[in-house]
């Protein structure tokens, strides 16, 4: 009886080799990645993501130098016009008080036009849009993408735009994905916890 020759056995070396190729290729391109998306180049990716991640603020400063809540009168949604309500609250100030950023953000518009005259746009913290309108001027240098963070100069406080002749003030806006937000409430649990700390300290 004729004895079968046993199968030949396969070779498995040109496949390993490609898996092995295939590892260190893609390690590469991921550490590529990782180091490309920590260098200063991907810092405005980087931050969009980030913010868009952030919760929506509960508290936020004013964003007039010197400013305190308790000056800032509640007229949000107050009628202006025959046809319209004031989206924002009004921040009294002398003129060319700095305006300062309210949140880290993304600078998304630098523009002079319509009511708001001299006005700065930045997206905050879950995507929120802060408005800063009626400016005398804008900060030096500052342009559409430019990385904020709070308390960085936007501007300072004017009458620009239909404010034109009214003492100099900033108006200031929260927008949402479900339109205007009242920012007062969130300049006052800020000051409220300040208060408290500061109260804790001198005990």
């Amino acid at each position: 009886m004729a004895e079968h020759a046993p199968p030949p056995r396969r070779d498995y070396s040109p496949a390993a080799k490609s898996l092995v190729s295939t590892v260190l290729v893609l390690g590469a391109l991921a550490t590529f990645a990782y180091w490309a998306w920590h260098q200063p180049f991907m810092a405005y990716p980087r931050t969009v993501l980030e913010i868009s991640r952030m919760p929506v603020p509960s508290e936020l400063p004013v964003p007039v130098q010197g400013a305190v809540p308790g000056a800032v009168a509640d007229t949000f949604g107050a009628p202006r016009g025959q046809d319209r309500s004031h989206a924002g609250v009004d921040i009294f100030a002398a003129r060319g008080t700095p305006v300062l950023s309210a949140t880290r953000g993304v600078v998304s518009s630098v523009r002079e036009t319509g009511l708001g005259g001299k006005q700065v746009w930045v997206m905050g913290p879950a995507r929120e849009r802060h408005y800063y309108a009626h400016m005398d001027d804008w900060a030096a240098g500052l342009s559409s993408g430019d990385l904020v963070w709070p308390g960085d100069e936007l501007g300072t406080v004017g009458d620009t735009g239909n404010a034109r002749g009214t003492p100099p003030h900033l108006h200031y806006g929260i927008y949402g994905e479900g339109g205007a937000v009242d920012p007062l409430p969130r300049l006052r649990a800020a000051a409220a916890r300040e208060a408290l700390a500061a109260g804790d300290a001198d005990r």
